[in-house]
């Protein structure tokens, strides 16, 4: 239990400063005088600052992740197992979107440690984006299903567009809000979500989401 507590605590620590001052200004002796543990201790259970960061990115995307896949075996459930595209796309951004933006999430530490993650390219975390994409292939497998008549070129297109815009968003929120004089509301989350969703669509398949069609 001692050492489940000894862990916990350095990954919290790392997690906030990590989240409140970027990546590279934070050193080890930081974190372990944040946690109040020794530096043998933080090398016992991660080895390295590598390590450490990888170990809290891989928990927060984990967690996004099943995030994701439950959103999608839902949508497909409701569809008798081809979910719509509007509704897979929504699922690929939606807990992303959620977990990042809007004025309680932006506050909490594991948001701003992904918000950190997306904006700063380092390599601990570009080795896990590059390796784990077997979640986004069950995405596009549903949208295959969804659309079967599209080159597969394509769909892999509109997921790494849809991806690419949620995440842009993130990081560039801020120089958003100023370009548009606050016109653009990053608190309205669901608004986002809905013009990432609108703009995949349209994209992909040439015509509006179902919504702005009913409008």
């Amino acid at each position: 239990m001692a050492a489940d507590h000894t862990r916990t605590a350095i990954l919290s620590a790392a997690e906030r400063l990590y989240a409140a001052r970027g990546f590279s200004d934070v050193t080890m002796r930081d974190i372990v005088a944040a946690a109040d543990v020794n530096l043998a201790a933080v090398n016992y259970h991660f080895g390295s600052k590598d390590e450490l960061i990888a170990e809290l990115f891989v928990t927060r995307s984990l967690a996004t992740n099943r995030e994701r896949l439950n959103e999608l075996k839902a949508a497909e459930q409701a569809g008798d197992g081809r979910a719509s595209i509007e509704a897979i796309f929504a699922a690929l951004v939606g807990p992303t979107l959620r977990g990042c933006l809007g004025p309680d999430r932006q506050r909490s530490d594991a948001a701003r440690f992904m918000i950190r993650a997306s904006i700063e390219s380092i390599a601990p975390i570009r080795k896990i984006k590059n390796r784990e994409v077997d979640h986004l292939k069950r995405f596009a497998a549903a949208m295959r299903r969804a659309l079967p008549d599209h080159a597969d070129a394509d769909l892999f297109w509109g997921l790494h567009f849809a991806l690419a815009m949620a995440h842009q968003t993130i990081r560039d929120g801020e120089r958003l809000t100023k370009m548009s004089d606050g016109r653009c509301d990053l608190n309205d989350v669901q608004g986002i979500i809905d013009r990432i969703v609108g703009v995949s669509v349209l994209t992909l398949t040439g015509r509006p989401t179902r919504a702005k069609a009913r409008a």
